[in-house]
C-alpha cells in the first residue's frame, strides 16, 4: 500500500526491536535506497538486481532473501506492524475512517525528508510500471484483512463479514487514490489536506 506504511517511528508501547532485527531492517533499507537511487538515475526496467546488490554492497542472493522480486523492493517495507499498532491504539468506539485518518496523518508528520522522497518515487513507480501496479492489489488485500480483523474485534462480527471487507478495502483504495492524485498534481496540494478531503468523502457516505 502507498498510504500509511511510511513512518519509521515506533508508537509508544511497541516492544523494543532487538539488535538482530535492527540489522535486518538496516540491510533492507540499504537495498531499498540503493534501488530507488538507481531507478531514479536509469529507470526501473533498466536496473537489474545485480546492480542493486552492488550499490547496496550485498550479494544478489541477499537481495532476493529480503525481496523475492524486484517489485517487492518497491512494495514492501518493515512498517506493517507500525500501521497495525497505530490502528489498535485508537479508541475502540472510533469509526475506522477516523482511525485511519489519524494514523495516516501522524505517520506523514513523522517521516523524514528521505522517506518522503522515497514515498514519491514509490507512487510514481506504481503509476508507471505495470508489474508494480498489478502487485499493489496484493498489498491492499493484506492490509484490508488486517483492518477487517480490527473491525471484527470492535464489532463482534466475523473477520470475513462482507461489510467489514467493503469498509476496509474502500478506505485503503481511497488513501491510494489520494496519494496518486498528490503526485499527479506535482505535489502542489498539501498531502495532509488531500488525506482529510479523502476521509471526509468516506465519512459522509460517498455522497457529493
Amino acid at each position: 500500500m502507498v498510504s500509511a506504511r511510511t513512518s519509521a517511528t515506533t508508537p509508544p508501547g511497541t516492544p523494543k526491536i532487538g539488535l538482530r532485527e535492527r540489522k535486518k531492517i538496516q540491510t533492507r533499507q540499504a537495498i531499498r535506497r540503493a534501488a530507488y537511487r538507481l531507478f531514479e538515475e536509469q529507470g526501473y526496467d533498466a536496473t537489474p538486481i545485480d546492480q542493486i546488490a552492488e550499490a547496496a554492497d550485498v550479494s544478489p542472493s541477499t537481495v532476493f532473501r529480503y525481496f523475492p522480486s524486484k517489485e517487492d523492493i518497491v512494495l514492501t517495507d518493515e512498517y506493517d506492524t507500525v500501521l497495525e499498532a497505530g490502528i489498535r491504539a485508537r479508541p475502540a468506539g472510533e469509526p475506522m475512517v477516523e482511525s485511519m485518518r489519524q494514523v495516516t496523518i501522524e505517520a506523514l508528520r513523522k517521516i523524514t525528508a528521505e522517506d518522503r522522497a522515497e514515498l514519491v518515487q514509490r507512487i510514481r513507480l506504481i503509476r508507471e510500471v505495470p508489474a508494480i501496479r498489478g502487485r499493489t492489489a496484493e498489498n491492499i488485500a493484506r492490509d484490508a484483512a488486517m483492518i477487517s480483523a480490527v473491525l471484527a474485534e470492535r464489532s463482534g462480527r466475523p473477520a470475513d463479514d462482507l461489510e467489514l471487507r467493503v469498509i476496509s478495502t474502500a478506505i485503503l483504495a481511497a488513501l491510494q487514490e489520494a496519494m496518486l492524485s498528490w503526485v499527479e498534481e506535482g505535489r502542489t496540494t498539501d498531502l495532509e489536506a488531500l488525506i482529510h478531503q479523502t476521509m471526509d468523502v468516506l465519512a459522509r457516505g460517498l455522497t457529493l
